[in-house]
């Protein structure tokens, strides 16, 4: 499936291309103090260990802003990761890309909130300061609008001039326009200022699902900057990721959207970066990117009396996530793989000719006897007690003939 992206400037974060017709770039987050250079680092690599490509930094106050240069050098030098960092400011990122130009050179971009970087003539002279370090350092910029914190001056003044006409708006389309119009006027205000407009990227985030629907859509029809999209505030568990899927599904599904994060509340103690795995696991059921073998296996009925089926299609995903580790560099192509593991004779047939290589087990009963298709054919019935592990040789023998090596300057790189 060919989705058709927006047309966007290509905006450069480190090494990451954003925009400009780019694979859509998954984003996320750390939660530790960043005063605290040993756990952010050390989160920072999990996070990009998962799949994120950009990584985003609290920079709050002056002992986080210290600490970043050692957090940049911690992830090389400990962790061999060079996942590009970006400093997310708010009310004093003025004063602290001012105080500290090695925390500014060290960071890959920085976030600015339009809404909290002062009031009247200092929200404009704060503005202006942060812009200024971005071209001093040669840094993109994302001003990222959040609906929790608009500017409440340029809301206010909305709502009066929606008040005095004829057929005034509702007060949520009120809302979002004044979201558009502070990412929009800010950017400009960068420009103005000397920042290259391929060195802006905008967000607007928001809460709500439709509001967030709606700004980014405008957003895509009235400017040509990279959209970072994110449900901000998503929540926990099922409905956190439920309600992210559905809000960057739409979106990425009509071509709006060049990075993506899921903003979910982690269990205390959870693991940070199934908010990365959601990410990617949306891109790749979108048909936008390929990071690993795709596994179709059926949910399972009445008509599958045992876990034969469910306990093979959890070997084959375990095994497979283990394999393209090594996959990704020595035969990135793998990741295109299409593997079915299927439970009875209703559609598993069918479901494992349409893979690349599929296995269909019997149903009821199950029986471990099962025929393998490869390419759309028949090719064996496996059978007895070794059945998983013939499978998983079948499919090393499948990746091992379509999929060719890396050359010897892409396995250099790795």
């Amino acid at each position: 499936m060919t989705i058709l992206r927006r047309h966007s400037h290509a905006c450069r974060v480190g090494d990451v291309q954003i925009g400009g017709g780019a694979p859509v770039v998954v984003q996320s987050m750390t939660n530790t103090d960043t005063a605290d250079a040993v756990a952010t680092a050390a989160q920072v690599a999990a996070l990009a260990e998962a799949g994120s490509e950009v990584v985003r930094i609290t920079v709050n106050n002056r002992a986080a802003a210290a600490k970043v240069p050692e957090i940049r050098d911690r992830l090389r030098d400990e962790h061999g990761v060079d996942v590009p960092l970006v400093g997310d400011f708010h009310y004093n990122g003025h004063t602290l890309l001012r105080e500290f130009p090695e925390t500014a050179d060290a960071l890959a971009k920085y976030r600015i909130n339009p809404g909290n970087v002062g009031r009247g003539a200092r929200h404009d002279a704060n503005f202006a300061t942060m812009v200024q370090a971005a071209i001093d350092h040669r840094r993109p910029v994302r001003i990222g609008v959040n609906a929790g914190s608009l500017d409440p001056e340029l809301l206010d003044r909305l709502m009066d001039e929606n008040g005095r006409r004829d057929d005034p708006l509702t007060a949520d389309e009120v809302l979002r326009e004044a979201m558009v119009q502070s990412a929009l006027t800010s950017a400009a205000a960068a420009e103005e200022l000397g920042l290259p407009p391929y060195m802006i990227v905008i967000s607007c985030k928001t809460s709500r699902l439709q509001d967030m629907i709606a700004v980014y859509r405008e957003l895509g029809a009235r400017c040509s900057y990279p959209l970072h999209l994110g449900l901000t505030e998503a929540g926990m568990g099922v409905k956190g990721i439920v309600s992210t899927t559905a809000a960057l599904a739409v979106l990425l599904q009509d071509g709006v959207g060049d990075t993506i994060r899921a903003s979910l509340t982690p269990e205390p103690g959870g693991d940070r970066s199934t908010e990365v795995r959601v990410c990617r696991e949306l891109l790749q059921s979108l048909g936008l990117r390929a990071f690993r073998p795709q596994v179709t296996a059926c949910p399972g009925c009445g008509r599958t009396t045992s876990t034969v089926f469910q306990e093979l299609a959890q070997t084959i995903e375990r095994h497979l996530d283990e394999r393209m580790r090594i996959w990704r560099v020595e035969r990135p192509g793998a990741a295109e793989l299409k593997v079915a593991v299927m439970g009875c004779i209703v559609n598993g047939p069918g479901e494992s000719r349409a893979a690349d290589i599929g296995i269909s087990l019997p149903g009821t009963g199950e029986q471990p006897r099962a025929p393998v298709y490869v390419d759309g054919e028949k090719a064996t019935t496996l059978e007895g007690p070794t059945l998983a592990q013939d499978f998983i040789r079948m499919v090393e023998d499948y990746v091992e003939a379509r999929f060719p090596r890396a050359g010897a300057e892409a396995l250099s790189r790795s």
